[in-house]
């Protein structure tokens, strides 16, 4: 024994394709989710008043309509806010809860109505008479950066080596723009708080967050209490993407004003339309790049600015374009590289944390980056990729200046190429092509290297709760939450393996800052390394007190106590879990233990650029083949092959299902969700009928997907597990590259088409009539 339970290990529970913990729940309708809560006799509801101008000064502001419609019991505005009305994440001052005097975007929330009915309060907020002084608006980031608008936060600069003078001197240079759009999260649940009212202050809230921590600390400040007064709880999301990660705390708080304000339980759930109206997307960017090359595809440098619509408030625009600029390498090696990042603001939503926080953005300008010179080059562009990748010898520097010890991006890349037979398929693609009019197919393998850790480096800790009761059953609680990723049963099988017990004996309760304070948010893909590592530290904690009463009680060595699904060995006897847990508390033993989880070895420094902020890497690679439509621009997805890297998974089923679920969701961004504003700064496409997601009819005709196979994780993570969450995301990529390639015949192959995204049937269109022009000339 080492003094935290390590001798008394078994290996069950975990790399089990154990069933999601409330998959039942779901299928059957029977999971609780913020609007399923039963509803006290007294309940009342919110709901928001919205402005109507992108940017304008607020002239006068008439409520008396609103007041006067039956049901309506109270209208909330900025002044009535106890506490201060900010709700910045980052910047203090930057972002009202409600608006105070002045506008700035289409849907920034003017006043709340608190109402016995969700109906009536509905009804009531579109009674306000408004009037606006409008004020210039800056709303496309064409507009921002042709001098008109300003930074949020400051640009970030990340360099190695003498960039301009490494192009300079290379063989050939290049230099071009790729355009990708932005994405809403689309959660099926959409954005909704309750908050009960208890005694002497106190505000017991449940929303829909990816962050309780932040969102408890919101409502107290917005209310003026200590935390202590706080609780949120969250038993689990109908996802989130990163949408929940901040933009869930306005709603919570705005259920807690109510709450607070009137002595009654009040409850907020939004209308889609206005959801999507109100809440910030995933970043759009325009990057500026130069690349030096040479005839062997060989990049010499890099130069690239990347410039990011970050909407009317800072919210996480600064760490989202930060790790923007960390994975503009993606797989690849610099020699000499410069990368700049540009965050503007504009009178849109404030963008905010999806799924893979900026860097499938820079990933996007790594991969054109590719394309171009092999299209420059005539080699092909998996070869290009291959040469280029990072190795552990003398290229294996990012950026950022950490080693890379695990490039694994050119074996991967290679294996997959070889399962899938990439080769002849690319071949079979062009004969086809040229014998086809309208139709063409394309193909593309891409490779992803994720960085896992927060970029913010205290943010990477976590704390977990561990019960352990009288009848051998156990009670987990850590700070992550589940928004449907399977997380709380990554935690029930860590519980399992380590005590040796079956899953109906393992029960995992809500998230909540009333049992373990002060966590992170769910999100960078660390869920479940960093309260995986918790939730082991508080059971090895109780494990080690088990493990020395058992020598003592039975007169064994304490090396001879190991937990079994059978039972725990104790010398020569089998004990039930149960009968030691018994005899333990008979003897006074504690059951219980906190736990908690730092990662190490990071370090960032943001003023010089350098550091480790990643703990380590995942990996992995997609082949796409897509077949596109000349007369229509439409494309279909014929096959994806995909092989990642979960290191040593904790869950195969979960983990390829959500590889499965972030190419989609990847390929979606890329191809076909497209945002849409008027010239007045009103969202177009603000529901299902007019914003187009993946379908069921979307996916690929064939897909295969495969975990990288006795690859465990270098890092002492949770069992040698790696992330799962954001790195699949970028996988879309190869569907956007084979689309390109599939336009690339149409001058046979001499250009590169540029294509941007999102790649709609209107923007092959655009991109196939330039390269015929082209092809013409």
């Amino acid at each position: 024994m080492n003094g935290r339970g390590e001798a008394a290990i078994v290996e069950g529970g975990v790399s089990r394709s154990l069933r999601h913990e409330s998959a039942r729940l779901h299928v059957t309708g029977g999971a609780t989710y913020i609007d399923d809560i039963p509803a006290p006799a007294n309940l009342l509801h919110v709901a928001p008043g919205l402005s109507m101008r992108a940017h304008a000064r607020v002239v006068s502001l008439d409520l008396e309509a609103v007041r006067a419609f039956p049901g309506v019991v109270r209208v909330i505005t900025a002044q009535d806010v106890p506490g201060d009305n900010q709700i910045s994440p980052v910047h203090a001052g930057d972002e009202p809860l409600l608006a105070e005097g002045e506008v700035f975007y289409y849907g920034q929330l003017l006043f709340a109505v608190v109402a016995e009915t969700r109906y009536a309060a509905r009804r009531a907020a579109r009674l306000a008479k408004v009037e606006y002084e409008d004020l210039p608006a800056i709303l496309t980031l064409e507009e921002a950066r042709n001098g008109a608008g300003e930074l949020v936060g400051k640009s970030f600069l990340m360099s190695r080596g003498d960039a301009p003078e490494a192009v300079r001197a290379a063989p050939h240079t290049l230099s071009g723009r790729v355009v990708v759009g932005g994405q809403e999260q689309f959660y099926l649940e959409g954005q909704a708080a309750y908050a009960l009212p208890g005694e002497e202050g106190e505000m017991r809230v449940f929303s829909s967050t990816q962050h309780p921590t932040e969102t408890q600390h919101m409502v107290a400040h917005v209310l003026g209490l200590p935390a202590n007064l706080v609780t949120v709880e969250v038993r689990r999301m109908g996802g989130g993407f990163g949408g929940k990660e901040t933009q869930a705390n306005a709603f919570a708080c705005l259920a807690a004003l109510a709450a607070s304000l009137t002595g009654r339980p009040a409850r907020l759930r939004l209308d889609r339309d206005d959801d999507m109206t109100i809440t910030g997307k995933r970043h759009d960017f325009a990057i500026d790049y130069t690349v030096g090359f040479d005839n062997d595809g060989m990049v010499h440098g890099v130069d690239m600015v990347l410039a990011a619509r970050c909407g009317w408030s800072a919210d996480l625009s600064g760490p989202v374009t930060d790790r923007a600029l960390f994975h503009a390498d993606n797989a690849y090696y610099y020699p000499a590289v410069r990368l700049r990042s540009e965050p503007f603001r504009t009178n849109t939503q404030s963008n905010t944390a999806f799924r893979g926080f900026g860097g499938p953005q820079g990933i996007a300008a790594a991969e054109r980056i590719m394309d171009e010179i092999a299209f420059a080059t005539g080699l092909d562009p998996l070869d290009v990729r291959l040469r280029n990748t990072y190795d552990t010898a003398s290229r294996n520097i990012t950026p950022y200046h950490m080693t890379v010890e695990d490039a694994i991006a050119r074996e991967v890349m290679e294996q997959l190429a070889n399962d899938c037979d990439y080769r002849t398929r690319r071949d079979a693609a062009r004969r086809f092509n040229r014998d086809s009019q309208t139709i063409r197919r394309g193909i593309a393998l891409t490779p992803v290297k994720f960085g896992i850790a927060f970029t913010a480096t205290h943010f990477n800790q976590a704390g977990a709760l561990v019960h352990v009761y009288t009848d051998g059953s156990v009670q987990v609680n850590h700070g992550g939450t589940e928004m449907g990723q399977g997380l709380h049963t990554k935690m029930v099988q860590i519980a399992m393996r380590e005590f040796g017990l079956r899953e109906d004996r393992v029960r995992i309760t809500a998230t909540t800052t009333g049992k373990v304070p002060n966590t992170s948010a769910t999100a960078a893909s660390s869920g479940a390394d960093l309260n995986g590592m918790a939730v082991l530290d508080a059971i090895r904690q109780i494990k080690f007190r088990l493990v020395s009463f058992a020598a003592g009680h039975w007169n064994v060595p304490e090396e001879s106590v190991v937990f079994l699904p059978e039972g725990v060995r104790v010398g020569s006897a089998l004990v039930s879990f149960t009968a030691l847990v018994k005899a333990a508390y008979m003897a006074r033993i504690q059951l219980s233990a906190s736990g908690f989880y730092k990662t190490p070895k990071i370090s960032w420094d943001a003023q010089t650029g350098r550091g480790r902020p990643f703990l380590y890497f995942a990996y992995g690679a997609a082949c796409a083949e897509v077949s596109v439509d000349l007369l229509t621009g439409e494309n279909r997805i014929e096959r994806v092959d995909i092989l990642h890297d979960a290191g040593q998974s904790l869950n195969p089923a979960l983990d390829i299902g959500q590889v499965e679920g972030g190419f989609v969701q990847g390929a979606g961004w890329l191809t076909m969700e497209e945002l849409v504003w008027d010239a007045s700064g009103r969202l177009r496409t603000h529901a299902p009928s007019t914003y187009k997601i993946p379908a069921c009819s979307d996916r690929p005709a064939i897909f295969n997907v495969r975990l990288l196979e006795q690859a465990p994780n270098r890092e002492e993570t949770i069992f040698r597990s790696k992330a799962v969450g954001e790195p699949p995301f970028v996988h879309g990529l190869a569907v956007l590259h084979a689309l390109s390639d599939a336009l690339a015949s149409i001058d046979d192959y001499r250009s590169c088409p540029k294509l941007d995204a999102p790649a709609t049937p209107e923007q092959i269109l655009r991109t196939a009539e330039r390269l015929k022009s082209r092809a013409a000339g």
